[in-house]
């Protein structure tokens, strides 16, 4: 259930989004609604949406219901701090975000030394392609002769007849013969 805060709130926090929660300001930025701003009236994690005070509209029996939106459409523009719970994720998420930024400046300093091992990695991989592939040796008709030797030598008595197929259309017959009865 989580958005995105309002650029003003990600400068202060340090965070880019947070999941929302009952008592903050919110920002529809997209849809038919776009646009409008109010309070988190409920969230329902079932359904996977969110109920902004304001946000309503009329049945046709002329009743008001609130309308849902989905929380990846709207954004933070003031966070309900009172609860010490939410205070402590923000600042989780606050030295999560500090060492992920320390681990790409890092990541691009060594960049330069990683590129030149995949070109080596390149090189080694031609070489790899360049070796000759062994062809199959070929046959000589001296081995075909032999083999037919071999099957002219059995007996007859050996040999086993084939079995003739049943073609379909007496399949079919003799199932309707069968069906019929």
């Amino acid at each position: 259930m989580a958005a995105p805060l309002s650029p003003e709130l990600t400068a202060s926090k340090g965070v880019k989004t947070l999941p929302v929660k009952k008592g903050d300001t919110v920002r529809v930025m997209r849809g038919d609604n776009a646009g409008f701003e109010g309070k988190v009236n409920r969230v329902d994690l079932k359904r996977y949406r969110i109920f902004l005070e304001g946000l309503t509209r009329e049945k046709v029996d002329g009743t008001n219901i609130f309308v849902s939106v989905h929380p990846s459409k709207v954004m933070i523009k003031n966070l309900k701090l009172d609860d010490k719970w939410r205070k402590a994720i923000v600042e989780r998420k606050k030295v999560l975000a500090l060492s992920k930024k320390e681990e790409n400046v890092k990541k691009a300093v060594k960049k330069p030394a990683a590129k030149v091992v995949k070109e080596k990695m390149v090189d080694k991989k031609a070489v790899v392609q360049k070796k000759p592939v062994k062809k199959p040796a070929k046959k000589t008709g001296k081995k075909k002769t032999a083999a037919k030797k071999k099957t002219e030598e059995k007996p007859i008595a050996q040999t086993k007849p084939k079995a003739a197929k049943k073609s379909p259309t007496t399949h079919k017959a003799a199932s309707k013969t069968k069906g019929g009865k």
